[in-house]
């Protein structure tokens, strides 16, 4: 039987799988074979601390609350880091990958470039602001980091299908990545998604399933398949402890490119908010190894009004995320129901951050300025967190003396409806020199 057709009890009653087998030699207790998580250890409770062994697990048996992964690092040190590859698996030591994972085709995302951001800066009073650039990876997502993690591990099950429910990035990434590695991709979005999001997941699987419904929905059905189909690797459910440590390559970046320092100020959009959550995680580890100074830094959240129920209990001062039906052109940050949300608020509170929320011609205002100031298109989620970002300074939530990092998660081409109505041609005219001097543009 496969793996991943049996676990223990999960939230919905059902039953995932305890052990796997895989070829080659074994650890002789939960038949992985020696090494294939790397320094990880086990898979520990964030609510109750309880563990249990490595395997296609993300509920805790005990009080049913999300597992994520538990290490023993080794001493880690930056000149080893700095010799390992351009891309995340220079990290590999701090993730829950095998120490081979370079030998399995994958889509090598990551270490995409930090930019100075010397005009937005300006134009939004920021003395030193940087933007950290996602757009730039395979698929043109920080996705493709989160799902090389997820590959991994559902090669190390021995998983036959490699699959997801998506607000669009996730499938174009999932897709791309099954295609690299010969495994079989089913992905699955809502109806409504933008078209440029599903052609780029069409393009790469012919078993993209677009559901009537909302990501919410999309996700309660991928749970119940995982629940029911054997070998189904689902990289954001059944394998999500192994998929969501890929964010933390963003925090390690953002570290090793400021020169081994963490900024004193970032700002990340939050859709589940695993992406914050493991920003964060990642800085936390390089202190605690001794890769980074031990400073203070505050953590911001941004999400759009039309879908904001971690910026809502923010601002009411509550600890419970209330779910909400999305209603916004960022679709990518389009989940009501958050499955990190409360982290997010400790996160953001301990530190003395915040999430805020912005509205879509907010948004729009926000995807065009930062083109227009630093040469990114990015996608309706980067505008939703400048656009954030933009309004913190404003309000004074967020101090511009400091150094500041922003999230872009992904390219503006994905979503080019958004800002579709908005700019275009500033005069059309006739083939001659007194035309263009008549439209006053010099």
């Amino acid at each position: 039987m496969s793996v991943l057709a049996t676990t223990p009890t999960t939230p919905e009653g059902r039953t995932a799988p305890t052990d796997n087998t895989t070829d080659g030699p074994t650890d002789g207790t939960t038949g992985l074979r020696h090494g294939a998580f790397g320094n990880a250890t086990a898979l520990a409770c964030r609510e109750c601390g309880h563990q249990v062994a490595l395997g296609p697990h993300y509920a805790c048996p005990e009080c049913f609350g999300p597992l994520e992964i538990a290490y023993d690092f080794p001493a880690v040190t930056r000149a080893e880091i700095e010799a390992g590859p351009r891309n995340i698996w220079r990290y590999k030591a701090l993730l829950p990958v095998p120490s081979d994972i370079e030998e399995s085709p994958n889509m090598e995302p990551g270490f995409t470039r930090l930019l100075k951001a010397h005009n937005l800066g300006a134009t939004l009073g920021i003395d030193n602001l940087w933007v950290k650039d996602d757009s730039t990876n395979p698929t043109n997502s920080f996705k493709d980091r989160v799902v090389a993690c997820a590959l991994s591990a559902a090669r190390e099950f021995g998983s036959t299908v490699f699959a997801c429910p998506s607000t669009g990035n996730l499938a174009n990434a999932v897709a791309a990545a099954g295609a690299r590695a010969g495994i079989k991709t089913v992905v699955f979005i809502p109806s409504d998604l933008e078209q440029p999001k599903q052609v780029n997941s069409a393009v790469y699987t012919d078993s993209l399933v677009a559901v009537n419904g909302n990501y919410d929905d999309v996700n309660r059905l991928a749970s119940e398949i995982a629940g029911e189909e054997e070998g189904w690797a689902f990289v954001n459910v059944n394998v999500r402890p192994y998929y969501a440590e890929g964010s933390k390559t963003l925090g390690y970046e953002i570290a090793e490119q400021l020169g081994w320092r963490l900024p004193d100020q970032i700002v990340i959009p939050v859709a589940s908010g695993s992406q914050l959550t493991k920003v964060h995680k990642a800085f936390q580890e390089l202190i605690s190894l001794g890769l980074v100074e031990d400073k203070p830094y505050k953590v911001y959240g941004a999400q759009a009004t039309g879908c904001s129920p971690v910026s809502v209990a923010y601002k009411a001062g509550v600890d419970a995320i209330r779910p909400v039906k999305p209603a916004t052109i960022a679709k990518s940050l389009a989940i009501g129901n958050p499955a990190d949300g409360v982290y997010v608020l400790d996160i953001c509170r301990e530190t003395g951050g915040s999430v805020e929320d912005i509205t879509d011609e907010e948004v729009r205002a926000a995807i065009v300025l930062l083109a227009r100031t630093e040469g990114i298109f990015t996608e309706t989620a980067g505008g939703t967190t400048v656009g954030v970002l933009k309004k913190l300074v404003e309000s004074g939530a967020l101090d511009p003396t400091l150094e500041t990092v922003v999230i872009n998660t992904g390219h503006g081409l994905k979503t080019l409806d958004a800002v579709a109505g908005s700019v275009g041609p500033a005069a059309t005219i006739d083939p001659s020199y007194a035309a263009f001097t008549r439209t006053e543009i010099v």
